[in-house]
């Protein structure tokens, strides 16, 4: 039979899949010795188990009855004991964290009785009761489901008849009539009494924790940090200490590093007489840790002790839980700490020169994502605005929308296409939604620790938490600053989740550092380069030493490709010709495809040439001595022909008026000719190539007389021809004969030597599973993801992502959508055969990949795994994907 129940002292850290994150780190500070109040964890496994069947497993039961007998024979006590209870928390923990997703009851084992013992043990009646109050709220919320404004209304209805303000200003009748309140309010919305069963509390408890695995929340935020839904979470059941035993107790988060900037030192939040949901749910303003040791020197310094050994031993930034109980310091959770973008990489590079970790290990704590965050503009340093307040920076970055109070509104504005900026006096988990649309976040209350701060920072999502001079009214929409100034919903305002500063109106933006370090701008040996900026060339250098995978881009013009070799591209994987021939130019397309004659098709051929070969030779000069992979025209037809339904128009408005419309009606009957129903899966690439004669052999022609042209000048064009969408061996031989051909006609007339490599754009199924074939005849593949994932899956891209797509992400068909992050089993198993097979047929063919995957994390692992030679992608991307193929290349 399964071990469903473990104490802490039976646990470690490196059991995080079966006892969770929270669960696997009590273990591991019970064993080292630290002040942890005594418990037992319930396994994820019991979690899977109940969730599939739901039910508890058998013999669960007979296990909790030893652990919790073990617990009050450790404590003296019994659970809910009336004369002296031992009270209990019932703690959610998943193996990866998911801060507020799920859900905590604190205090369980009171009731109508135990509450005198509380208050008598403790000498505090006023305590005692506050706890009940907090056990009923809380209880009532999390297992019974009811509405939390229920009970917050009540609260702010007592407060108002005893004219305060503040919580501490309730004494204990406050409390008492609290819990009267509190549960008149249980009894009509559930209809039957709160339950004083001190075991039915927890084990009620117990199961509610585990079914708010799937609550909507929990589900989101698993799918936007894409933790896998079959996890489950552990239970934590700990004895209960007490922050909220008056003003000699406490409760604070502390951070061994700033996790906004990784500067090192002590951070955190310290609330006086509390309980740890206060300083999460950012109710009341905390003060900073330093004061601490002020108000309760001894602590502070066991504190200190307690945070410099967890540092040492995860080996990283620790966010840790504390409560002091009348002066005794007890640890409630250590978890390795969410940190922002810049902290990532600054923290990584401090511990590598404080040796705790490799440069390897470095590289491998860092992520794309994050550096694709640090290379969003930000605000300038001197920029003019008018400061409305400020708060914490609890979260950097810039953003500039329109204010916006509640969470179901931003979604709506979000999705019409506005930035908008979520306002809230503080915010719970029930506005995750809207975070997660809101350009940035903007509260009145709670630190950086609060829910807001926390949950932003795992996003990347910029955040001002704290700003209490600004009154955020989300009842009456608007916001009163400092002096009467009124901000409504709808306005637009900027925040600086770096700086903390809160701005009316539209705030401009400048490049990041490290965008302007990427881009040759910032020397990283200069001191105005700083900290980041040190730290990002540091681990980019090693990544790039360490990487396999050669990194080139997606580039269509001498800018961009001038641009991507700047951020650090080995070359072009894709230069898509069809690009070249937008604006003025896609008349002349449209002559060829349309000429009626030889001569007409000549005629057009001529007027392209000097174009294309302009374009090429400006391409070749900015990789100079670095491959140029372009692909010969793909466009979809009728992106090059006239509109049929204008032009039906027009040539019947032409008719009704008595004109003869020649021109158009030749062209109408043409378009009618070639007009396709599914343009995306028609008269395109190679086909195009085989049906308008001379269309690649213009194409190639211009490519080699571009290179001849560089190499006169004693420059080192290094182009390579790639055929787009190819089926069968049989299309790629007859337009690879033909372009082999026109580079030799070239050579001859140039008198130069020209030698470049002909391959194929590897999109359509049936290519990847007869790849073996088209190698014989193909010098490289280069995979065109995003078609090859159209075709596999058999849809439109342009046409899903508007229709199923949102409704296939929220019904988890897809954790993320795959023309995001590459389909590994579907799409990603074909890669695999073909190259597989391509290798077999032909061992030296080199392979890429050049749809924009290649700058997908997630999927540059998958590539180099796959044993690909490159990736290519945006310019912008470059340096993200070199990243991600020195970590993939460091985790081995």
């Amino acid at each position: 039979m399964p071990k469903y129940v473990y104490e802490f002292a039976e646990g470690s850290k490196d059991l995080k899949d079966l006892l969770g994150g929270k669960g696997a780190n009590l273990a591991e500070m019970t064993n080292l010795g630290l002040p942890v109040p005594p418990g037992f964890t319930i396994t994820t496994e019991t979690c899977r188990y109940f969730l599939a069947h739901d039910a508890m497993p058998e013999g669960l039961d007979a296990e909790v009855d030893a652990k919790l007998s073990a617990l009050e024979r450790a404590m003296g006590k019994r659970l809910g004991q009336p004369d002296d209870p031992l009270l209990v928390s019932v703690r959610s923990g998943a193996k990866f964290s998911m801060p507020g997703m799920m859900e905590t009851v604190l205090n369980i084992g009171l009731n109508d009785d135990s509450v005198h013992g509380l208050a008598a043990q403790s000498g505090d009646e006023r305590f005692a009761w506050d706890s009940y109050r907090r056990l009923i709220q809380m209880f009532g919320k999390t297992v019974q489901g009811i509405g939390g404004e229920s009970f917050d209304d009540a609260f702010e209805e007592v407060k108002r008849q005893k004219g305060v303000t503040d919580d501490l200003q309730l004494d204990a009748a406050d409390h008492r009539k609290l819990v009267d309140l509190f549960k008149g309010i249980v009894a009509e919305h559930t209809g039957r009494e709160f339950p004083c069963d001190p075991r039915e509390q927890m084990d009620l408890a117990v199961r509610a924790v585990f079914g708010s695995w799937n609550a909507p929340r929990a589900v989101l935020y698993r799918r936007q940090e894409r933790i896998p839904v079959d996890l489950g979470t552990a239970v934590n059941v700990c004895a209960m200490v007490f922050g909220n035993m008056g003003m000699d107790s406490g409760t604070g988060v502390a951070f061994t590093r700033d996790p906004a900037s990784g500067r090192q030192g002590v951070y955190g939040d310290y609330l006086q007489n509390a309980q740890g949901e206060d300083v999460v749910a950012g109710i009341r303003n905390t003060v900073p840790l330093a004061e601490l040791e002020r108000l309760d020197p001894a602590s502070h310094r066991e504190l200190l002790s307690i945070m410099e050994k967890l540092e040492t031993h995860y080996r990283d930034l620790c966010d840790i839980e504390f409560t002091i109980e009348r002066g005794k310091l007890w640890m409630l959770q250590t978890r390795v700490g969410k940190r922002t973008a810049a902290a990532a990489f600054c923290i990584a590079d401090q511990l590598v020169d404080q040796g705790m970790i490799t440069l390897d290990e470095a590289v491998s704590r860092v992520t794309g994502d994050q550096l694709a965050q640090l290379m969003f503009p930000r605000f300038a340093d001197d920029a003019q605005g008018h400061l409305l307040g400020t708060g914490m920076n609890a979260s950097p970055g810039a953003a500039v929308g329109k204010v916006v109070f509640d969470s179901e509104t931003v979604v709506a504005r979000s999705r019409e296409g506005e930035d908008v900026i979520l306002c809230r006096r503080e915010t719970n988990p029930d506005d995750l939604e809207g975070m997660l649309s809101a350009a940035g976040i903007l509260t009145s209350r709670g630190g950086k620790t609060s829910h807001a701060a926390v949950v932003a920072r795992g996003m990347g999502k910029t955040c001002v938490c704290g700003a209490e001079e600004l009154d955020i009214d989300v009842k009456n929409r608007r916001i009163t600053a400092p002096g009467g100034e009124v901000v409504e919903e709808g306005d637009v305002i900027s925040i600086d989740g770096t700086s903390g500063c809160v701005y009316l109106g539209e705030v401009p933006v400048v490049a990041s550092p490290v965008v302007r370090y990427f881009e040759g701008e910032i020397d990283p040996a200069a001191g105005e380069a700083g900290d980041l900026v040190r730290a990002v060339d540091r681990l980019m250098r090693h990544a790039d030493a360490a990487r396999r995978l050669r990194v080139r881009a997606n580039a269509d013009n001498a800018q961009d490709a001038a641009r991507a070799r700047r951020m650090g591209a080995e070359g072009i994987g894709l230069c898509r010709t069809e690009h070249m021939f937008l604006g003025d130019r896609r008349r002349l397309v449209e002559r060829l495809v349309l000429a009626g004659t030889d001569a007409e098709q000549r005629e057009a051929l001529e007027g392209l040439l000097p174009l294309q070969r302009d374009d090429f030779a400006e391409a070749f000069a900015a990789m100079d001595g670095l491959p140029v992979t372009v692909r010969l025209l793909d466009p979809p037809l009728h992106e090059f022909l006239p509109d049929f339904t204008e032009l039906s128009v027009r040539v019947a408005l032409a008719e009704s008026r008595g004109e003869d419309p020649e021109d158009d009606r030749r062209l109408l009957k043409a378009v009618t000719r070639l007009h396709e129903q599914n343009p995306m899966m028609g008269l395109r690439g190679v086909r195009l190539g085989l049906l308008v004669p001379g269309l690649f052999t213009m194409q190639v022609r211009a490519i080699a007389q571009a290179a001849a042209q560089l190499l006169s000048e004693g420059r080192r064009p290094r182009p390579e021809v790639m055929i787009p969408l190819v089926a069968t061996v049989q299309e790629l031989e007859i337009i690879r004969e033909e372009s082999a051909g026109v580079v030799r006609e070239v050579a001859e007339e140039y008198g130069v030597e020209l030698d470049f490599p002909i391959g194929t754009m590897i999109e359509l199924p049936r290519a990847a599973l007869t790849a073996g074939q088209i190698a014989e005849s193909a010098a490289f593949f280069s995979f065109g993801t995003n078609d090859l994932t159209q075709t596999a899956w058999g849809f439109s891209r342009d046409d899903v992502e508007a229709s199923f797509f949102s409704a296939y992400l929220e019904k988890g068909v897809f954790g993320v959508s795959p023309f995001e992050s590459l389909d590994v089993e579907g799409v990603g198993r074909l890669i695999d055969i073909a190259v597989e097979e391509g290798r077999a047929a032909r061992p030296g063919i080199k392979l890429g990949v050049c749809g924009e995957h290649g700058g997908d994390p997630r999927s540059v692992h998958f590539f180099h795994r796959a044993g690909l030679d490159y990736v290519s992608c945006s310019p912008f991307r470059v340096p993200v994907a070199r990243l991600e193929a020195g970590r993939a290349a460091a985790r081995g």
